[in-house]
């Protein structure tokens, strides 16, 4: 049993449910570009503050890798939170939460079609389960809205996020061998530069809005919980259990997520959120549960 990597894929989860309610919360508060950039702000004051000596140590290393870091900090944490606070602007933060355990599905997909990975049977059942969850989240419960193409904007951003991160997750597979701060800061560093023109873009199209106090609580919570903390337990994860199986907690972020959304934000949950959410954690039950032989 990898007690300790189940604790630390429910913890990051758990703060991933909270980043969408936090966005959600965050709007009228402070503009979606203005929120990611302050986000890797923090978050990067954070991290190169802890670990500077060891990043002189691993240079040599991570430099050799920068592409794929690049990549890491573009699409993992500057493309999925731009679109990600962007969707909280059409859609519920529930349906944001919910849409993200289409994540596993196209890891899954993914690791079987480059890679051959195995998979048994009832793990493909399990995807398959989680994948009809978020077909009934995008579709607000009518399946028939995908075929006539009439999908909420908001929900359409969720799914190119979704594509996004499970990109980022894949790549991990070749991460190089450094250190954990290593492999956080320089992507961080990265999202947090990639994030400047989106912010250009944003005031010159006169949507900016700065930080309120509201705003400024949103993007330290970002910042700290749902950027370094999650982040590094998400990959610690990766590292004790593979990358199959590590995808499948992030099926808990819709249940996680629409707590918090019931809870704190006071969003009305609807029948087919509850079968949604049936399906993505029966998802995840059946395919950890009869995963194949290592």
């Amino acid at each position: 049993m990898h007690l300790r990597a189940y604790l630390f894929l429910i913890i990051a989860t758990l703060c991933w449910g909270g980043n969408a309610v936090v966005g959600k919360l965050a709007v009228g508060h402070i503009s979606p570009m203005m929120l990611t950039m302050w986000r890797w702000v923090f978050a990067c004051a954070i991290i190169f503050a802890i670990s500077l000596p060891q990043l002189k140590r691993d240079w040599p290393v991570a430099k050799k890798h920068l592409p794929l870091m690049i990549f890491l900090g573009a699409v993992g944490y500057t493309l999925f939170n731009v679109l990600l606070y962007s969707a909280v602007h059409y859609t519920t933060a529930i349906n944001v939460a919910i849409e993200q355990s289409g994540i596993p599905f196209l890891i899954f997909l993914a690791n079987f079609l480059l890679f051959r990975i195995r998979v048994s049977i009832a793990q493909i059942l399990g995807f398959t389960l989680t994948l009809i969850g978020v077909a009934l989240t995008v579709s607000h419960g009518d399946l028939k809205t995908l075929l006539s193409l009439t999908v909420n904007f908001g929900d359409a951003l969720m799914v190119i996020a979704v594509i996004g991160y499970a990109a980022y997750t894949i790549a991990l597979r070749w991460r190089p061998p450094v250190d954990w701060r290593t492999l956080m800061a320089i992507p961080a560093l990265v999202a947090l530069v990639c994030t400047l023109p989106l912010v250009a873009w944003e005031y010159q199209n006169g949507a900016a809005i700065w930080p309120d106090a509201s705003g400024w609580a949103a993007a330290l919570y970002t910042g700290v919980f749902a950027s370094l903390v999650a982040q590094i337990l998400y990959i610690q994860g990766i590292g004790h259990i593979g990358a199959n199986r590590a995808g499948l907690f992030i099926n808990l972020v819709p249940v996680f997520g629409t707590l918090l959304s019931v809870l704190v934000i006071g969003e009305k949950l609807y029948p087919f959120h509850v079968l949604a959410l049936a399906l993505a954690l029966g998802g995840i039950a059946i395919a950890e549960r009869w995963k194949p032989a290592a």
